[in-house]
């Protein structure tokens, strides 16, 4: 099998097959991440540029990582002072980097299909590590995998997402990904964080915060979005905190072996208390291990899709 599409620009276009394909892939990579040589030859000769218009620090490393430890040229491309910053598009930016022998473009962008226009114009792989707030597909598989790995399958599981649901592309690509594959989805937001039609997706949008986590196997807190709020979305961070931010009162109605999940970073005390964030069932720290074996199965599938 091989994946069918030369980029990865969200779990939207990916069937349950290929989603499955690669978190089996991830299983094997992550034997790397944890071994104590943590260097193969598999993209030998191979060039990754990372192209982020936004901030980042675990996605962008973990990416780099990926690509280092499977023998790639990892490039940072920063894009404040690069040729964007003097007025260069973002086509023309993709097609310098393809000029130059770049085999996969890993893009993270402000804008909504951002990747997609770049895909479509450039003979380099792209895979979308962020679209405004449209899909994040690594962090969802991520996510997806550490779910396997505790509970073997994602079919069946209740899955409850937290938070900042209307800014949240994260928030997104795991609803579409935990649907595909037979998961079921119940979120809970302030009612200025939630957008309109969000149940489109197939999701069940719960009255109280009690309500979304009842009976679940995993709750997943979303990190506030400041930097992409426009306006002020609620009171304070206090009052946030106290009617929206998980703590082990209101997840008393969980499973006993439910799973805390946050794609990071935390903010300590407002999404989450740090009792849940440090707790024995909390996978946080796995999730971010758990990045960089998915993120090297993707540079892996994606360079060897024509030779596999």
């Amino acid at each position: 099998m091989k994946l069918r599409s030369k980029d990865l620009l969200g779990l939207y276009h990916l069937g349950a097959d290929e989603i499955n394909y690669i978190l089996d892939t991830a299983k094997d990579m992550k034997k790397i991440v944890l071994s104590s040589m943590k260097k193969v030859n598999y993209l030998q000769g191979r060039s990754v540029v990372s192209l982020f218009y936004e901030n980042s620090t675990r996605t962008r490393v973990s990416f780099e990582l990926a690509a280092k430890y499977m023998g790639a040229q990892a490039v940072n491309v920063s894009v404040n002072s690069s040729s964007v910053a003097k007025g260069e598009t973002l086509i023309d930016t993709g097609k310098t980097l393809d000029a130059m022998g770049t085999d996969i473009v890993i893009m993270r962008h402000n804008q909504s299909g951002a990747p997609n226009l770049l895909a479509k114009n450039i003979k380099a792989s792209v895979i979308n590590a962020g679209d405004g707030m449209h899909e994040h597909p690594t962090q969802a598989l991520l996510d997806m995998l550490t779910m396997i790995e505790e509970f073997g399958s994602l079919k069946g599981l209740k899955v409850a997402i937290i938070g900042d649901i209307y800014h949240s592309r994260v928030a997104r690509s795991n609803i579409i990904g935990l649907n595909k594959m037979g998961a079921k989805v119940q979120i809970y937001a302030p009612s200025t964080l939630m957008p309109v039609g969000i149940e489109e997706l197939g999701v069940k949008i719960c009255p109280t915060i009690e309500d979304a986590t009842k009976d679940c196997d995993v709750v997943m807190a979303l990190r506030i979005q400041l930097e992409r709020q426009k306006n002020a979305l609620f009171p304070t961070s206090n009052e946030y905190s106290k009617f929206f931010g998980l703590n082990p009162d209101n997840i008393k109605g969980t499973k006993k072996n439910v799973l805390f999940m946050h794609p990071g970073p935390v903010n300590r005390g407002l999404e989450m208390t740090s009792s849940l964030i440090d707790a024995d069932n909390s996978v946080i720290n796995k999730q971010v291990t758990n990045g960089v074996a998915v993120r090297m199965a993707l540079l892996y599938l994606l360079i060897g899709r024509d030779e596999l």
